[in-house]
């Protein structure tokens, strides 16, 4: 063997193909550090002009796939890799993939329809696909909700735009309601005055629409009555419990019996 011919060999082919790779590397790691500087400046600058979050995040990851794409793309081309041709193998699998995966593309047509019709926005308190929390993103396949008892879930779109949406923080002011059982034999003229009493003096109880407290049903063991305050969304779950405290508390002071069944004997 040409030992000659060899080193020479080493030292233009190899060489160059080190040089292309290490070039290849480098246009790799400036570019995914460039497509995160712009999408950093994109979101700050829609955040400064007060774009929706929701739609600030989706954007933001449809234009960060975008532009991996590409610079992959830019990088096979570099390589001296036909574009071409891989494009149409990477359009052959992308429609196999498809097929196979057809409930990511309808998660993906979900999250677009969400994004035009806009159901919630990123903060909201939701109800969807059975699931209750807080809406942290949006996705391009899936929601991310933040449950009352903090675990991060993700939701497929798909999942959300096919069953009912529960948006609670779309209105100022949400309903609270509880009933109070009343003992048979208790005023219910008088307890209703009690309990609407109560309930005005809690925290964060608004007065227009004002507490609602009425007879809901009577039973066995005596009257119900339907105590229904409002409050602002965000103050929901302390007024619910104060409530309950309030229910409790007006009981013990006003002496009431504890709600017990009557029992009715036959004549033998």
């Amino acid at each position: 063997m040409n030992t000659d011919l060899l080193m020479s060999f080493l030292t233009t082919t190899v060489l160059a193909l080190a040089i292309k790779v290490g070039g290849a590397v480098a246009f790799w790691v400036v570019g995914r550090w460039i497509i995160g500087s712009v999408i950093t400046v994109a979101q700050a600058s829609m955040g400064r002009n007060k774009v929706d979050a929701t739609l600030t995040k989706y954007l933001g990851s449809i234009v960060t796939v975008a532009l991996n794409i590409a610079l992959v793309m830019g990088i096979l081309g570099y390589l001296g890799i036909e574009t071409t041709s891989f494009a149409a193998i990477l359009a052959g699998a992308g429609l196999a993939i498809g097929a196979a995966w057809s409930g990511m593309l309808g998660n993906f047509a979900a999250g677009a329809f969400m994004l035009v019709l806009r159901p919630f926005k990123v903060g909201d308190f939701v109800q969807v696909a059975g699931i209750v929390g807080t809406v942290h993103e949006l996705g391009l396949f899936g929601t991310t909700l933040i449950t009352p008892d903090n675990v991060n879930t993700l939701v497929g779109n798909g999942a959300i735009f096919g069953d009912s949406i529960l948006n609670y923080s779309a209105r100022p002011t949400r309903r609270v309601e509880l009933n109070a059982q009343l003992a048979s034999g208790v005023d219910t003229v008088d307890a209703m005055e009690r309990y609407r009493a109560a309930v005005v003096a809690i925290r964060n109880v608004v007065t227009d629409p004002a507490p609602e407290i009425s007879v809901a049903e009577i039973n066995l063991v005596g009257t119900v009555i339907a105590i229904r305050p409002y409050c602002n969304t965000d103050h929901y779950w302390q007024v619910y419990f104060d409530t309950n405290a309030a229910i409790l508390q007006v009981a013990k002071e006003a002496g009431w019996p504890a709600p017990t069944p009557v029992q009715i004997m036959k004549a033998m």
